[in-house]
């Protein structure tokens, strides 16, 4: 057992998923210039290092070939015509050539690469039958050629560049110049691959959060736009079907209302007594739910998201809550705790009613609540604290059902028609953000409302 993260860690796709980019535009990027790169350092070794050695045997070769034709005329050519017969050869050859009389080969190895030293080794070993020493480092830009002669030896100087092929590094700084041309034109086309991406991304999480994307319009590959258009008739469809709820729960509501306040006027034109504060206390819920029923159909639909000092609308929901208190005289406290400068984008009066649901159903059932907000990354986490009874972890989920009551000691909608959670939760996802139910560190319950700044 003990094996298994050892076993893990090479899984492949392990791997992958732990060090693989989390966006398109990087993961896309990787895919194109990994091949380039690894078939671009395959081509430039084996290209490179087949042509250095062809070309440096060939040159190597050829001035190998011109110091054993020189050796050769030396030992042939009378002792008078020595010096003229290996200078036309020098001259032609562009060789300096020279004796040095009762000189022997260094005994030190020669400092030469393999390749030189072998060929020419073997062209004047084959052809001149005469050892030689070879030093193509220690002078600067010549190769120093040195031949055993009897009782003497033959020095030539040549130029390097002859020798050796040393414009290996030009080819390289041009296959890897165009290679990084070819890799910034494909970046360049990528980006703007991806951006069309981003921008139905973008567009598709705004309408999330409920604001408006009149700017948006489809571009990019067909199948992008495939996608763009089907959530252009998605965002329409969404839309009207959020409109017409709203309108036919409008409608209604307005419906009701007109018997609710001639039910109102007769009993306020009635004589008082037990029966018609009890019906009167009853035709009050009734326009309450009313009012609720289309609140929860309404959401936040026309209001417009804004830059909400989200500092001064807890100040006011608090004084609001802590006045509203006071004149009960219920004795119940309520304390504010924000980081200061917190804003974020949102609908004020839809976050307001939220925020107030919540601070309401949280002074119902304790005394006392506290009311944080706080910054954490890319989100601000809006938290309600009480002291009061909570709710069951397994039926904290159930209190966000529209319509649903719960029948514990604690009911978030006592005396309502079990939307109020429901209300708040939508409002919430309507911004992009989520509504947990927690235990709190007071003993009782934390709402946790979680919005994107």
């Amino acid at each position: 057992m003990a094996h298994g993260p050892i076993i893990a860690l090479f899984r492949p796709r392990g791997i992958l998923r732990r060090y693989l980019p989390r966006n398109l535009f990087s993961r896309s990027l990787i895919i194109i210039v990994t091949p380039v790169v690894l078939l671009q350092g395959l081509v430039t070794y084996l290209l490179m290092e087949r042509q250095w050695q062809t070309v440096s045997f060939r040159m190597a070769r050829g001035v190998a070939s011109q110091v054993a034709m020189i050796v050769s005329a030396y030992e042939r050519a009378p002792v008078s015509e020595r010096g003229a017969s290996i200078g036309r050869l020098a001259e032609a050859g562009q060789l300096l050539v020279s004796i040095v009389p009762g000189e022997t080969l260094p005994e030190s190895e020669s400092p030469a690469g393999d390749l030189l030293r072998q060929v020419f080794v073997r062209e004047l070993s084959g052809r001149a039958k005469r050892p030689v020493w070879i030093d193509g480092e220690t002078l600067d830009g010549y190769t120093d050629i040195r031949v055993q002669l009897d009782g003497a030896v033959m020095r030539v100087l040549i130029d390097r560049k002859r020798t050796v092929f040393t414009n290996t590094h030009i080819n390289v700084v041009w296959m890897g110049g165009t290679a990084l041309l070819l890799l910034a034109i494909a970046i360049v086309f990528l980006r703007n691959q991806i951006r069309p991406i981003e921008r139905l991304a973008d567009a598709a999480e705004a309408f999330g959060k409920g604001r408006d994307v009149p700017d948006f319009r489809p571009s990019g590959a067909t199948e992008v736009r495939r996608a763009a258009f089907a959530f252009l008739d998605m965002k329409e469809r969404v839309s009207r079907a959020i409109q017409q709820r709203t309108e036919m729960l409008a409608g209604v509501s307005h419906d009701l209302r007109t018997p609710i306040t001639r039910m109102k006027l007769q009993l306020a034109m009635m004589p008082q007594s037990p029966d018609v504060t009890d019906l009167s206390a009853d035709v009050l819920e009734l326009e309450r739910m009313v009012e609720e029923y289309l609140a929860f159909a309404r959401g936040a639909s026309g209001e417009t998201a804004v830059e909400v000092d989200l500092n001064k609308l807890l100040s006011e929901i608090a004084a609001n809550a802590r006045r509203a208190q006071d004149a009960k005289g219920s004795g119940k406290t309520l304390d504010l705790d924000a980081e200061a400068e917190l804003t974020l984008q949102a609908r004020p009066n839809a976050i307001r009613r939220c925020i107030t649901n919540l601070v309401d159903n949280a002074l119902r059932h304790a005394a006392r609540a506290v009311v944080s907000a706080r910054i954490k990354g890319e989100t601000v986490e809006i938290a309600i604290d009480d002291n009061g009874p909570g709710i069951p972890d397994h039926r904290r989920e159930e209190a966000f059902r529209p319509f649903h009551r719960l029948d514990e000691g604690r009911n978030l909608e006592a005396g309502g028609v079990g939307l109020g959670l429901a209300i708040a939760r939508d409002i919430v996802r309507g911004h992009g953000g989520e509504l947990e139910l927690q235990r709190s560190e007071l003993g009782g319950l934390k709402a946790l409302i979680t919005l994107p700044i």
